[in-house]
């Protein structure tokens, strides 16, 4: 599972037009199911996320998490973090996992999000065409792969 997060001070999802949803300060979190992700990758990643330290002390330095400052999370599914650009000029997507499989552990990762931060966040539209918007905050931008953990 791959996750690429974004310190934001607001984001928001819209489908045909339609506001979905919309955060203000916190984390807008991209999301990339595997073929291979299980609950496992899941648990590890929502501890990690909900306890990273990406948002600012009293003293302007990155000592605080999103639970800290009670911010909110905004998850969006996006199967194109799974690309594979080794081989020519076209990502190929065959590590992503069909949505069979992609949907219930998507879903599965939104309510363990839920339970880490003990609140509800807000997600974005499966499989849609979502058009996605935030004002990122430093920026800070953060990758990560659960099957690495680095």
């Amino acid at each position: 599972m791959r996750v690429l997060i974004q310190r934001v001070k607001k984001a928001s999802v819209t489908v045909n037009k339609e506001l979905i949803s919309l955060i203000d300060n916190g984390l807008l979190v991209f999301v990339g199911i595997g073929e291979e992700d299980n609950a496992e990758d899941i648990e590890w990643l929502t501890k990690k996320i909900a306890n990273i330290r990406l948002f600012d002390d009293e003293n302007g330095v990155m000592n605080k998490s999103v639970i800290d400052i009670d911010g909110e999370i905004l998850a969006v599914s996006q199967f194109t973090l799974m690309a594979s650009t080794k081989k020519g000029n076209r990502p190929s997507y065959i590590k992503a996992a069909k949505p069979d499989i992609s949907i219930p552990l998507y879903e599965q990762f939104c309510t363990e999000m839920e339970i880490a931060i003990n609140k509800p966040i807000k997600r974005g539209v499966f499989g849609a065409d979502m058009k996605v918007e935030l004002l990122n905050d430093g920026p800070v931008t953060i990758f990560i792969d659960s099957k690495n953990k680095e």
